[in-house]
């Protein structure tokens, strides 16, 4: 049976049991892909509705507002006029972040507006539970935080630059601005994540870190944590993406990591994260399971996010140094998962600034997603007419998933942030355009967000003379011979 997260309430006697359950409609629907063979019921498209019109929040004492409707939801006063709830206002029913619009802590129902939570088989509930009570204990220790910084600086070589693209700026009559994360350590973003969930399965006892990867970044960032910390590591990497990413194959087991092939199913991203959520089952007790975007039960959204929320906090301080208004017009990046965009949102939520994620064509589930369930939470999958999870496709192995994380999913219902799509023909011609006006070779999951930008200023989407901030979130050295056939 499947349970989500204990409860003082009787359980109740459905295959998945939800402290939320009496907000979510369980339709007939299926999603046959949550664990492999371990399925969980697909909640219907009806969401939380939180705020009406007529019926709009009350201030209260400390800068925060409640509802007016009795749902116990809060929402902070600056993420209230970010939102926009004056604009929302002539909705009928509108779905609000509440809280987690200034992205800050969902609690412990893991929740971003009706998405996320905790669908985990019976022998992970005391995992994830014990997860979220280790972290909330770390990251209030000022030890485990000062070692965590420590290492993000002399280690992982943080804080990255924010660097002007000065020609291609020229070329698009936007201001164009990256912010590197190709240049910290093994070049990408994803060794944020991975010291900050490293050092909590030390803390906590484990012996080894188990790994799920697309592109390899994430597999190449646990193999070098764990080597640095002294942790066996197995990375999970479906057998297609072996073959695109063979470079990061290489570096993961020269730093004495065990890639395990996934042969089944697509043999991609989502095979492999099925196998790594299977291979936890057996070995919780000694092993953790190092997720490697916001994705996953509960607290593993919130808590990769928060592990990349050094991405935006150090942004939105850069730019506020480099522009006159002190923060960009618009904030982009690439989406998969999407940890490096939720880690640069953060430091944006609060403002003006226009977020925009971009996902593959071939694997966009907030575009072409319905809500539904897999690997643990509860999101925007592919999926066709049965519930059936569809098979996604990207030149990109690291967005070639098809689900999103439950945060992109609450703040793109909520307006806040909005989701968009490049496809592979636009991907690889933007990797060739900043190489050669800027001498930087983008990861083609990075230039998903680069074909989008290019293509928005060009059409006048993007208005002449806008700032724009782009996360790189990987350097493309991964992708040379997978460019060379294809430029």
């Amino acid at each position: 049976m499947l349970r989500r997260e204990s409860s003082s309430r009787p359980r109740k006697s459905s295959r998945c049991v939800d402290a939320q359950a009496a907000t979510i409609a369980i339709s007939s629907r299926r999603v046959l892909e949550d664990f492999g063979s371990l399925a969980c019921g697909n909640p219907g498209r009806r969401g939380l509705v939180l705020w009406r019109r007529g019926a709009w929040p009350r201030q209260t004492g400390g800068g925060a507002m409640t509802p007016a409707l009795g749902t116990g939801r809060t929402i902070h006063e600056s993420a209230a006029r970010v939102g926009g709830l004056s604009r929302l206002a002539d909705r009928e029913a509108t779905i609000i972040l509440g809280a987690e619009s200034a992205m800050s802590d969902p609690g412990v129902s893991g929740r971003f507006g009706e998405f996320g939570g905790r669908y985990v088989p019976e022998a992970l509930v005391s995992a994830c539970e014990d997860l979220e009570a280790a972290y909330r204990d770390a990251r209030s220790d000022p030890s485990f935080t000062q070692q965590l910084d420590h290492l993000l600086s002399v280690y992982a070589g943080r804080p990255t630059p924010v660097t002007p693209a000065n020609r291609l700026s020229e070329e698009l009559g936007v201001h164009l601005l990256l912010k590197r994360e190709d240049l910290a350590h093994t070049g990408s973003h994803k060794i944020n994540n991975v010291l900050g969930q490293g050092l909590l399965a030390q803390r906590m006892g484990k012996k080894r870190l188990l790994a799920e990867t697309g592109a390899g970044q994430h597999g190449v960032a646990t193999a070098t944590i764990g080597a640095l910390l002294g942790l066996d590591v197995v990375v999970y990497m479906g057998e297609a993406d072996i073959q695109r990413q063979a470079l990061n194959v290489f570096r993961m087991e020269l730093l004495g990591a065990t890639v395990v092939p996934v042969t089944s199913g697509t043999r991609t991203l989502k095979d492999a994260c099925s196998e790594a959520l299977r291979q936890w089952v057996t070995q919780v007790d000694e092993a953790h399971y190092c997720i490697g975007s916001t994705m996953g039960p509960h607290p593993y959204p919130w808590m990769v996010r928060e592990f990349q929320r050094v991405i935006g906090t150090e942004a939105r301080a850069q730019c506020a140094g480099l522009l006159r208004q002190g923060v960009p017009d618009v904030v982009t990046a690439c989406v998969g998962g999407g940890s490096n965009a939720a880690g640069t949102f953060a430091g944006f939520v609060d403002t003006p600034a226009r977020l925009v994620g971009v996902e593959a064509a071939g694997g966009a589930a907030m575009t072409d997603g319905l809500p539904g369930i897999l690997h643990g939470f509860y999101s925007n999958i592919l999926q066709d007419e049965d519930g059936q999870v569809r098979e996604a496709h990207s030149i990109s192995a690291g967005l070639d998933y098809p689900g999103i994380g439950p945060e992109h999913a609450g703040l793109g219902t909520s307006g806040r942030a909005e989701y968009v799509t490049a496809n592979d023909e636009e991907v690889v011609s933007a990797v060739v355009r900043l190489a050669r006006a800027e001498g930087i070779l983008p990861a083609l999951e990075s230039a998903h967000a680069l074909a989008w930008i290019i293509r928005a200023a060009e059409s006048g989407e993007i208005p002449y003379g806008s700032t724009v901030l782009m996360t790189l979130s990987g350097r493309g050295d991964k992708d040379a011979e997978q460019l060379r056939r294809l430029v």
